[in-house]
């Protein structure tokens, strides 16, 4: 795993080097929109180009709130929306409560009148109205898929972004606390009650009125939970993704990787942390395993922040499609360690040369880090210290994918575009 690119050490760097990036990035996005980035790139269990950026774009000067808390304690210049939450778990519609002096024109256009004298802000047209603030002219724009706008940039680097509203639920965050659990520490779990949450435009999918529903999410305390997993537990969650990914193989998202990220928590939360070392590793991916079928089985699974919330709930998994999981997870959990050889990445790392498979891994790895230091100086201040740095870093990466391009030659692979060889290496 850590030749792979999933090791400890290249993680923690991951994470702070996407940290930095982004608040560059947030610096420019002007001051209507606060960029937050979430998923696998915030873990730190990705590659520069492997898997999506995903981006949480926060409006700012708006605020959900609860039902019960003192609205004197809300600066008058936010505009305030109650969350009534009588809907599916881990939903909610949002009932204007106060007007903001002056008002966002997207939040404006997304109200609604119930009929009964209330005034609704729709999760759709608000999706509507945003999408467009939120095209870029450097971002291919793609379909969108439930809340999220994807698109790509340059062809190679895919990006979600995924509007959202910020939400202060603190009795929805004090249930989370009061459960006896054996991680995450008290410290951590402080953390992740002062990150808060957020509303995301989607509403359940089984319901008759999900264009007027919200999505509770814990984007940035979900971070941190999987930031606070220790080596085994964050590379038996990576697996898990790469069965889901390469076997599974889901068309329609009936199982996601959010899934498994939440069996992963549920694992850690509900075992003592010392259980889970290096050679226990094969002991937790089969239980993460059994965990996953369970969820296929019985088509539900707790969502660990919000426990009501099933998050199997209209997955729309055919039978057929069920049967056949069912069946390939049986046989997985059957055929013990040898079944992480069903992946192409682990059994190439396994049964590769040790001389070339290490020599490719540190060049991937320092291309990576070099790709992001380029990304990070072409955001950051402009000055001739770092103009040099810049024309050392593309010296160095033309040095390495040439290197590559020379081993190819000689192990008899065509070699057309150097650039293609950069981006292949960083996905």
């Amino acid at each position: 795993m850590t030749r792979l690119g999933y090791g400890e050490e290249m993680r923690r760097w991951r994470v702070e080097k996407y940290r930095k990036l982004v608040r560059l990035l947030d610096t420019r996005s002007g001051h209507d929109i606060q960029d937050i980035l979430a998923g696998s790139k915030a873990e730190g269990l990705t590659c520069y180009l492997e898997s999506d950026w995903d981006m949480l774009n926060v409006v700012k000067g708006v605020l959900c709130v609860e039902a019960g808390i003192n609205l004197h304690t809300i600066p008058d210049d936010i505009d305030v929306f109650r969350m009534d939450t009588s809907v599916y778990p881990g939903h909610c519609r949002l009932l204007q409560e106060r007007r903001a002096h002056t008002r966002f024109r997207q939040i404006l256009n997304s109200l609604c009148d119930n009929g009964y004298g209330d005034v609704l802000l729709s999760s759709s047209l608000f999706l509507d109205e945003i999408s467009a603030l939120l095209t870029l002219s450097e971002v291919a724009d793609h379909e969108r898929a439930g809340p999220s706008i994807p698109g790509t940039v340059k062809g190679v680097m895919h990006v979600d972004r995924v509007p959202a509203l910020r939400c202060h639920c603190p009795i929805i965050l004090q249930r989370w606390t009061a459960r006896t659990r054996h991680w995450p520490s008290p410290v951590i779990v402080q953390k992740v009650v002062s990150l808060g949450a957020y509303l995301t435009p989607v509403g359940f999918k089984g319901s008759d009125y999900k264009h007027m529903e919200w999505r509770m999410c814990f984007n940035t305390g979900e971070t941190e939970l999987v930031n606070n997993l220790n080596s085994t537990q964050t590379q038996v969650y990576v697996m898990l993704k790469m069965i889901l990914k390469d076997v599974l193989k889901p068309c329609k998202k009936e199982v996601t990787s959010y899934v498994i990220k939440n069996i992963v928590l549920w694992q850690a939360e509900n075992n003592p942390q010392h259980n889970f070392y290096k050679r226990s590793f094969l002991y937790w991916l089969h239980d993460g395993l059994r965990d996953l079928k369970t969820a296929i089985v019985t088509q539900h699974l707790s969502y660990y922040m919000i426990p009501e919330r099933n998050l199997m709930a209209a997955s729309g998994l055919q039978d057929k499609q069920q049967r056949k999981w069912v069946a390939d997870i049986t046989d997985m959990m059957d055929e013990g360690p040898r079944v992480i050889l069903r992946l192409q990445r682990i059994r190439q790392a396994v049964i590769a040369s040790p001389e070339p498979m290490l020599w490719f891994s540190k060049i991937r790895m320092e291309l990576e880090m070099l790709a992001l230091q380029t990304a990070l100086n072409r955001f950051g201040q402009c000055s001739d210290a770092h103009y040099a740095i810049m024309q050392e870093i593309e010296r160095r990466q033309v040095e390495i994918i040439m290197e590559v391009a020379q081993r190819m030659c000689i192990d008899g692979c065509a070699v057309n575009d150097l650039e293609d060889i950069f981006y292949r290496i960083l996905m």
